[in-house]
């Protein structure tokens, strides 16, 4: 077994670790990367990537009959939506590849690593040594131990893009954001859908656009069952049978012909060896302090292996933490106060920072903020009235967060993770120029709320009238 000395060792070649590796090669450091699975991680091949081309699919489809007086007949292949994923997922490819990464200068071993020391890891047939080590292994779909599920044919996120048959009835359990856009997404493309949810659907966002999700998924003909456990699963491949029980103990059974578990992800831990390192870890993940290093100093965890933040922009994140650390000797540190997520359903669901009853529930006694999009022309034209933006912040104008269900989302929460992040007041977003007529206009006048009580009082309309009496 050979023997490799190099500067820095990543374990795994996902979002995260390839922006390490890359990142640290191109300033200098010998890398060496560790990949077993396939380049490109969870996101490439089975989350992020394949999710948007399929929900991209499904769009075109439900809006084959637009309602603007364009009428076409729509025909949904999934042959083709499955060689539609499988392209974009090849255009991705060569950026990950073993290819790039190693012209860059980084040596690719395609194999797992396990540590063998505190200093080492195996793997490929090679034995390294590093100064440092960054593990960015991410996570993979958790399934449940549901009486009978190991026995029945379901999907999770890593094998649910493979289908060339549209379901005629699919079966989901779990409703965050997987589980709510997998049921969209299907449900436009033509197959009947229910989603079956513990608690209450879509759970960290704000209530009252969960609210406004839940009605719109409901009108496009999903079925959402809240409040509800399965207890068990049976049947074979094309018949599968759920059995669950509600908040009443009613038990009913739902008869589908596909299963997709969709109830969270947990972190790949069990081939890395942690304890030969001495790195602390729990069922979460491993265990790191604000620079994301772990127990042992010369290691870093990143990514969802972390048990932060289940993102591949936070993975991406890390990274440069990781880096400012490593290469530049700074005390970088993680700062989770502005974290994002999207939830990529039409429209799409976006927060950054705390919801209302977040904030409340810290004592924090905040103020919220709806402007709803049957108020801005952009989306009267365009027929997309439904959703709306809640900002949250101080008495003092502090952003405390915001979230935003509209058509483009994922877009328009950047203005408020921008200044959350710079510090700015709800003030900065009030008072810039907004171009006419845009859905970004809603962020400016949600942020205008904020001084609509004061603007618009009695002692504004006095002061008016006195200044208005003066010479001019």
């Amino acid at each position: 077994m050979s023997v490799i000395k190099t500067d820095i060792c990543v374990i795994g070649g996902g979002s995260g670790g390839l922006s390490v590796a890359a990142g640290a090669v191109q300033m200098g450091a010998r890398v060496v990367l560790f990949e077993g699975h396939k380049m490109g991680g969870d996101c490439l091949n089975y989350g992020c990537v394949p999710s948007k081309a399929l929900l991209a699919a499904a769009k075109a489809a439900h809006y084959g009959d637009s309602g603007f007086g364009i009428t076409s007949t729509t025909k949904v292949d999934m042959a083709r939506v499955k060689a539609h994923i499988d392209s974009v997922i090849a255009d991705i490819e060569p950026h990950d590849s073993v290819e790039r990464f190693t012209n860059l200068g980084v040596r690719v071993v395609e194999a797992h690593a396990s540590f063998t020391g505190k200093r080492q890891v195996s793997g490929g047939g090679v034995d390294v040594k590093a100064k440092y080590f960054v593990i960015a292994t991410g996570s993979a779909p958790f399934v449940p131990p549901i009486d009978g599920l190991d026995k029945t044919p379901h999907d999770t996120n890593e094998t649910i893009f493979a289908t060339t048959k549209l379901p005629s009835h699919l079966i989901v359990i779990g409703g965050g954001p997987i589980g709510i856009e997998m049921a969209q997404a299907y449900r436009r493309l033509g197959a009947k859908v229910t989603v079956v949810e513990a608690f209450s659907i879509l759970g960290r966002d704000a209530k009252v656009l969960v609210e406004d999700m839940r009605k719109l998924l409901t009108e496009e003909g999903i079925r959402i069952l809240e409040e509800t456990k399965v207890v068990s699963v049976a049947g074979k491949k094309g018949a599968v049978q759920v059995t669950t029980k509600d908040k009443d103990d009613k038990v009913s059974t739902i008869d589908g012909s596909h299963l997709l578990v969709a109830v969270g992800r947990k972190p790949n831990l069990d081939k890395l060896d942690l304890e030969k390192a001495g790195i602390s870890y729990t069922p979460r993940g491993i265990t790191t302090d604000a620079r994301l290093r772990t127990s042992n100093r010369r290691v870093f965890a990143i990514g969802d292996v972390s048990g932060r933040a289940q993102f591949t922009h936070m993975a991406g994140y890390h990274a440069g933490i990781v880096i400012r650390n490593i290469l530049f000797r700074l005390r970088a540190k993680v700062d989770e106060t502005a974290v994002p997520w999207v939830t990529y359903t039409d429209p799409e669901l976006a927060h950054v920072g705390m919801t209302y009853d977040a904030a409340e529930a810290a004592g924090l006694k905040p103020k919220r903020l709806i402007f709803r999009l049957a108020d801005n022309d952009r989306a009267r034209a365009e027929r997309r009235v439904e959703g709306a933006i809640v900002a949250v912040t101080s008495k003092k104008g502090k952003i405390l967060g915001a979230s935003i269900l509209a058509p483009q989302a994922g877009e328009m929460i950047q203005s408020w993770i921008l200044a959350m992040s710079a510090g700015l007041k709800i003030g900065a977003l009030a008072s810039f120029i907004a171009p006419y007529p845009t859905y970004g206009e809603v962020n400016k006048r949600a942020a205008g709320l904020f001084y609509t009580p004061k603007l618009f009082s009695d002692s504004t309309r006095r002061l008016v009238r006195f200044l208005l009496k003066l010479p001019a």
